[in-house]
């Protein structure tokens, strides 16, 4: 054991110490001071150390000799995984936007006003961000899999209670859990990314990932909107339901446990027993002694948001994301008056926001990829993960100008085409965003992938969550102009932030020092 432990620390060209510290280096290869060391020239000579098919890039981190090392897997195989995971973060933002249509037809039958039944997408937008925290909890001490596995089984049954609703009491507490459970997706798709993918394939597994997560709560009204044109309100929440057990059933095909301590030699591994014993945590619990206690598993997530580079990029992320949401869950209020709408009309417009998502991923295929080669070849082929920041400002000047023509449009009662290109640059913006906070967050902390990941979705969801409640009556108080003159004005202040943490990010990593979780 030693012996491996020594060979595994010398194919990466560290010292051989038994600090924890030394070890979560071992695994991820960032080290506090200096980053990623990432030049491939260093490989050069050296037959330990493994390289892509390339035969240039450096494999980060170092996989094992084991064939059941995730990251030795076939590409395929985990292209699969991420796809479905992928699929399974669609459905939490989907149904809850599904709401945002379905809400003036409930109002009718209820004999509500539409800004109260807007209420129960409010409570529904809070429960995906606070069901994070969990999902990242239980995943830790019961393992990735079983998680994914229970949680959409209730996912499904409160889709399905949303779908059979007769009074607003009910529909609202179906929908509150159904965000809790059905946001797991959204949270582990980051662990299952770092579990799975090397470095230098990451940015772009996240922003596949991401696009379907950012995309959902647009396609979720698009298709509602149709619906409902021609069938009963309840007709979206059952296609949301079929989705939702479609994403279950190729889970229980097709995804596998993918938590693996590469500190543990092959031979020592725990048996990750069979499709069954895995799928229901059986196989994780009999091995749960290898991982962290229940208590250092809920305690992982308030670590990770106690270092300052992780709380202030989620402060920017609640301070640029809100306005996506509470655009999102009240656009539909602000586009009968003006255009005099109807669901289909409604519907069509939607086709705006998944275009512009579209485009986002396409992107941001090259470009987050851009900035960070450019870095590593400007700093002898080190790379530190505030090169994932630049990303940022190339997206800032159209969250502002989208957001501005936005308020404008409406107002004015400027042709929906103005209005229309003004809401997509705003979500194209997003989209770019997002994957760049989230790379930032998991390159600074790669043993905490699932607790920074949950953060940052309960940054997005939190903050839609507030809007959500006061969005409908600033803009009527107000007028849209001012108010989302005011949304683009807080957005441009809170880039002072992503500044920061150019300028101080590592400073404050260094200062803050590692997480020293008990596993990776």
């Amino acid at each position: 054991m030693a012996t491996e432990d020594m060979e595994k620390r010398l194919v990466i060209g560290e010292t051989p110490t038994k600090n924890n510290d030394s070890q979560e280096d071992e695994i991820h290869e960032f080290k506090e001071s200096v980053g990623y060391e990432v030049d491939v020239d260093s490989a050069e000579g050296d037959d330990t150390v493994k390289l892509a098919k390339d035969g240039r890039t450096r494999l980060i981190p170092q996989p094992s000799d084991d064939p059941t090392d995730p990251l030795n897997w076939r590409q395929h195989k985990k292209n699969l995984i991420l796809f479905i995971v992928a699929f399974a973060a669609l459905l939490p933002d989907y149904g809850s936007a599904t709401g945002a249509v379905t809400l003036i037809p409930q109002a009718e039958q209820w004999h509500m006003s539409q800004d109260e039944v807007n209420h129960s997408q409010a409570g529904n937008v809070f429960m995906l961000g606070a069901g994070g925290i969990f999902v990242v909890a239980f995943s830790a001490y019961f393992g990735r899999l079983p998680v994914m596995f229970y949680f959409l089984i209730v996912a499904l049954a409160t889709a399905a209670w949303c779908a059979g609703a007769t009074n607003f009491e009910s529909f609202e507490t179906a929908r509150i859990l159904n965000g809790f459970f059905s946001t797991v997706s959204q949270v582990n798709g980051l662990i299952l990314i770092q579990d799975m993918f090397f470095f230098h394939e990451r940015a772009r597994k996240i922003n596949l990932w991401a696009s379907f997560f950012i995309l959902s709560p647009y396609l979720g009204p698009l298709l509602a909107a149709f619906q409902i044109a021609t069938k009963s309100w309840p007709t979206p929440f059952w296609v949301y339901t079929a989705e939702t057990a479609l994403a279950l059933a190729l889970t229980i095909v097709f995804v596998e446990e993918t938590y693996y301590d590469r500190r543990i030699a092959q031979c020592d591994q725990p048996d990750r027993g069979n499709r069954v014993t895995s799928l229901l945590g059986i196989a994780q619990w009999k091995s749960r002694g290898r991982r962290n206690t229940f208590f250092q598993a809920c305690m992982r997530s308030v670590r990770a948001i106690s270092k300052p580079t992780v709380l202030i990029s989620c402060l920017y992320y609640f301070l640029t994301f809100a306005w996506v949401v509470g655009i999102n869950t009240t656009l539909s209020i602000f586009l009968q008056p003006v255009y005099g709408f109807g669901p289909k009309q409604i519907g069509f417009f939607y086709f705006t926001p998944v275009v512009a998502v579209v485009i986002g991923e396409t992107v941001g295929h090259w470009l987050h990829d851009l900035f960070a080669k450019h870095y590593i070849r400007t700093h002898n082929g080190r790379f530190e993960p505030e090169a994932r920041l630049r990303a940022i400002a190339v997206a800032l000047p159209f969250m502002l100008l989208g957001l501005v023509l936005l308020g404008q449009s409406l107002e004015n009662e400027w042709h929906f085409m103005v209005t229309s290109v003004s809401w997509g640059l705003y979500v194209f913006s997003t989209m770019i965003t997002t994957v760049a906070v989230s790379s930032y967050n998991l390159d600074c902390y790669p043993e905490a992938s699932g607790e920074v990941s949950a953060w940052v979705n309960n940054s997005r969801s939190l903050g839609g969550f507030v809007v959500s409640y006061f969005q409908v009556t600033w803009a009527n108080a107000q007028g849209t102009k001012a108010s989302f003159g005011i949304q683009a004005a807080v957005c441009a202040l809170a880039f002072l932030l992503i500044i920061l943490l150019m300028w101080r990010g590592k400073a404050m990593r260094l200062w803050s020092g590692p997480l020293r979780f008990a596993t990776a």
